[in-house]
């Protein structure tokens, strides 16, 4: 099938009234030994619901696994000084052996401004500082001396492997953001139709600036309870050029996680 298919660890919840947090090394470990590709981590300061913080989180799930992609889902990158986000980004890759991916988005409104008002950052301005970041988070990532938006001159050491850059989000920035700075594209429950039909504006927009095609990555993709029903629908997603499902949490990690592994199968 050629789609690498993600689960999330049991750090976070949609839903407050039902928190997920379970044993994130048990879970890591289990999710590579049945031959999923990729474990992700959830990023709020304060959200709706309890949430673990997402660079523990992956460090954690890397320390106890070989293999297995660790992923943000997503990093709120304007929440944090670039600099220091840089910072956690390339240590994670340093301990990691190189398997990290990096989601970027914005954040979902429905989590409201506190986070980011705990933060010290203005909610309005989170797309101008994601943009801002953006353009000097790979040359901080690998070590190279990068002007920030003040001005300023930094580099950081040691340097890494920059990790894949996957920017979230359907709006019109969103889109803008992830032809210009991304290396995939990620969303939430779009149908193949809607993947294809996003992926064609965002991949003309990329070649404006001369950067190659971009992918789909499709967090909590609509897919059937029969698992072999399930493998012809994400046939359908990879024939529209998605790269990597997450598959959404239903409270239950290991039976979430099973299910993922028949789709492997």
């Amino acid at each position: 099938m050629g789609l690498e298919i993600g689960v999330i660890l049991p750090t976070s919840t949609p839903d407050p009234s039902r928190p997920i947090l379970g044993d994130v090394r048990e879970s890591a470990r289990f999710a590579e030994e049945i031959g999923l590709d990729s474990v992700w981590s959830t990023d709020h300061l304060i959200a709706s619901g309890p949430m673990l913080d997402s660079s523990v989180v992956l460090a954690t799930a890397a320390a106890v696994t070989e293999r297995i992609t660790v992923g943000f889902n997503v990093m709120l990158l304007a929440l944090r000084p670039v600099a220091w986000a840089a910072k956690q980004v390339n240590t994670l890759q340093l301990v990691s052996g190189n398997r990290l991916v990096l989601g970027v988005g914005t954040g979902n409104p429905a989590h409201g401004d506190i986070g980011w008002r705990a933060a010290g950052v203005e909610f309005a301005d989170r797309g101008r500082r994601t943009d801002e970041a953006l353009k000097v988070l790979p040359d901080l990532i690998a070590g190279r001396s990068a002007v920030l938006a003040d001005g300023l001159e930094a580099k950081l050491a040691p340097g890494s492997v920059v990790p894949p850059i996957v920017v979230a989000g359907n709006g019109k920035p969103a889109v803008r953001r992830a032809a210009r700075y991304g290396d995939g594209w990620a969303t939430i429950a779009m149908s193949p139709t809607e993947i294809r039909t996003n992926l064609a504006q965002i991949n003309k927009l990329a070649a404006d600036h001369d950067r190659p095609p971009l992918k789909a990555t499709v967090v909590a993709p609509e897919l059937d309870a029969d698992p072999s029903r399930a493998a012809d629908q994400l046939q359908a997603y990879a024939a529209a050029g998605t790269e990597r499902v997450i598959l959404a949490p239903s409270g239950d990690w290991r039976r979430d996680y099973e299910y993922a592994a028949k789709l492997r199968s």
